[in-house]
């Protein structure tokens, strides 16, 4: 595991039990003791929309959470607040272009997207204490090549923290992009695994959260041990559980999707693996299945993930990932490839896949064109405001 990665203080990792060939995948032992939630950290990163400065878009997200999977309400939280590069005459969101109103009121929404974030997450401790123990820290994300003297090719950050490290801000004085501001907070993060979320994707399924990190660890091995499953060397190969990924509307039905049944090899790994864990809890003497499928590309939208194997695959060093660049245009792209050629076990990328993957879990909120609640009823008044001026036009010529 990597150095990044904390194992868990409350018991030893189990081995990594082997699987068959079958449909379904047994996982033996006990649910871990103690609280889920302390395994995880939920990345959380944020950035100038037209929604500013009202936190209507965090908000639904955070009240998605308390419905479908209220253990994102109780970890340890690293907000990431990416900024913008420059100014103009419309926004370029993703390109890091915003108005001149929007950079006025992006500083009004970064005070209350904190102020949001503390109410929200002092549940778990004294509210006093998270809002007057807050102690603040200088850091940097570097990227690129340093070989230039002159080129040091790197973004201050300002990191605020509660006393007690459950909540943690991340500022940076430049624009960072996605890539970089996950990095940032796995660099920060101390459980094995993460959660990443941005800002514009809801929840509209519950997430058996319990249950995928059960998997996850008792699934954990090197994947380098890993024998390629096209070569013949099939019985007993024990899969790793690095990433789990959620279904959006475009990812339904995966497993039969062309993304998947055009390539042989995805398809026979399709064959080879996807099936439901099977869990077991000696204590409450429950069990449940958990279908997932083998998934063949590392997606930005909401998704769990080993934070060692997010370190040593997708971040191994600063050349990895440049400046405003999102994980999916560069990495995923080069996952997808690698996982062409075979080399699939390596990332370990799998789709949670409930109903046969029919059931939707996830919705995008369109975060870069959302005005919010206001800001949207005041668009609809406008255009019908425009299309009865035009209307009135129109009458007005058929007279003439």
């Amino acid at each position: 595991m990597c150095p990044h990665a904390v194992p868990d203080p409350l018991t030893p990792s189990p081995p990594s039990p082997l699987l068959s060939l079958s449909r379904t995948c047994v996982l033996p032992g006990a649910t871990q003791t103690g609280p889920h939630h302390d395994l995880i950290t939920l990345i959380f990163t944020t950035s100038p929309t037209p929604s500013a400065p009202s936190t209507e878009l965090l908000s639904e997200v955070i009240h998605s959470f308390h419905k479908h999977c209220p253990s994102l309400t109780a970890c340890r939280v690293i907000l990431v607040i990416d900024t913008f590069d420059r100014v103009s005459s419309q926004n370029r969101l993703k390109k890091g272009t915003v108005t001149a109103d929007g950079a006025t009121k992006f500083a009004e929404y970064k005070q209350n997207a904190k102020n949001l974030i503390i109410n929200e997450y002092s549940r778990r401790f004294d509210k006093e204490e998270a809002n007057n123990e807050l102690t603040v820290a200088e850091g940097e994300a570097e990227y690129g090549s340093d070989v230039y003297a002159q080129q040091t090719n790197a973004v201050p950050l300002t990191i605020t923290k509660t006393r007690n490290g459950l909540v943690t801000f991340i500022e940076p004085d430049q624009r960072l992009g996605f890539g970089l501001a996950v990095r940032s907070a796995l660099r920060l993060t101390e459980t094995p695994y993460v959660w990443v979320q941005q800002h514009d994707w809801s929840l509209v399924s519950d997430i058996p959260l319990t249950s995928l990190l059960d998997i996850m660890r008792k699934t954990d091995a090197d994947p380098n041990s890993h024998p390629d499953p096209l070569s013949g060397l099939m019985p007993n190969i024990s899969v790793p559980v690095q990433y789990i990924c959620f279904p959006s509307t475009r990812m339904l039905s995966y497993a039969t999707s062309d993304h998947v049944v055009q390539f042989p090899a995805l398809k026979a790994l399709t064959n080879l693996y996807k099936q439901s864990f099977s869990l077991h809890s000696p204590e409450t003497d429950v069990s449940v299945k958990i279908p997932l499928t083998p998934m063949f590309f590392w997606f930005d939208k909401p998704h769990i993930a080993s934070t060692g194997h997010y370190l040593n695959h997708v971040f191994p060093n600063r050349l990895a990932m440049m400046r405003g660049a999102f994980i999916e245009d560069t990495v995923g792209h080069r996952a997808r490839t690698e996982m062409k050629n075979g080399e699939w076990i390596k990332w370990a990328c799998w789709l949670y896949y409930p109903d046969e993957g029919k059931q939707l879990v996830l919705r995008h909120l369109k975060g870069r064109t959302w005005r919010g609640t206001d800001g949207e009823e005041e668009q609809i008044l406008e255009w019908k405001r425009l299309n009865a001026l035009k209307q009135h036009r129109k009458q007005k010529h058929k007279k003439l």
